[in-house]
């Protein structure tokens, strides 16, 4: 038997291949204001997504178009939680126009970053869904911060990446750092081969760390995104791996 795996994506990000890679998703992350998208961008997305019957997420960043949401901003919990509110009502009500089911919220960048490891953030982010009073499933690194906050409060499903490198800690290397991002697409499918079948991945240092997860990102936005995806369809053809869909 095939085992299933859920790759996922960032999209609605004015990348313009959405059309390309939405369909080798089975689930994807919609920009929703923050960072980038607007209600045109968010409806566009959607339709892409009910299309190719992919699992449809929102994805709330730090309020920040001038960084595209990578970039640390100082607010006040309190601010971050209505922003990321805001953020979430206006995909909401885009989604229910179009009659499309939300299947769960992924962050975006800094905000995805920083949530994993401080408190505050973290609870932000929680109070802010549970405001919504819909519980979607939240993509969240196993192990962190915000995986302990909202853990009996949302369904979770965990998440590594398939095209960014990884610390000893088991934290992503910085943008910033010499190759952070992998730009080989036989990388990249070894990278997620290694994490579904040994739930480990070879870090930045050459060591192996454990890493569990069951939905696997590839950045809408990587240059490489398209190619990635077509040559991990193409290996799965030959492999025990099949799309969740």
């Amino acid at each position: 038997m095939k085992q299933t795996i859920d790759i996922n994506a960032d999209v609605g990000e004015g990348a313009g291949n959405d059309a390309i890679i939405i369909p080798l998703l089975s689930s994807c992350n919609i920009a929703c204001g923050g960072h980038v998208g607007n209600e045109v961008s968010m409806r566009k997305t959607i339709q892409l997504a009910k299309k190719y019957n992919v699992k449809i997420g929102a994805h709330p960043s730090f309020p920040d178009r001038d960084n595209f949401g990578r970039k640390l901003l100082t607010m006040t919990k309190s601010e971050l939680t209505e922003s990321i509110h805001k953020q979430l009502l206006a995909f909401f009500a885009v989604a229910e126009t179009e009659e499309a089911s939300l299947h769960h919220i992924k962050l975006h960048g800094a905000l995805y970053n920083y949530a994993a490891k401080d408190a505050p953030t973290a609870d932000a982010v929680v109070e802010a869904i549970i405001a919504t009073k819909v519980r979607p499933v939240l993509y969240v690194p196993n192990n962190s911060v915000l995986h302990r906050k909202a853990q009996n409060l949302l369904p979770l499903q965990f998440e590594a990446f398939i095209d960014r490198r990884y610390n000893s800690n088991g934290s992503l290397v910085s943008r910033s750092e010499p190759n952070a991002i992998i730009q080989n697409k036989a990388a990249a499918w070894q990278q997620l081969k290694q994490l579904v079948e040994d739930q480990k991945v070879t870090t930045i240092s050459g060591t192996e760390i454990s890493i569990v997860a069951n939905t696997f990102c590839i950045h809408g936005d990587h240059p490489n995104a398209v190619a990635f995806l077509e040559y991990i369809h193409t290996q799965m053809k030959t492999s025990n791996f099949e799309l969740q869909k």
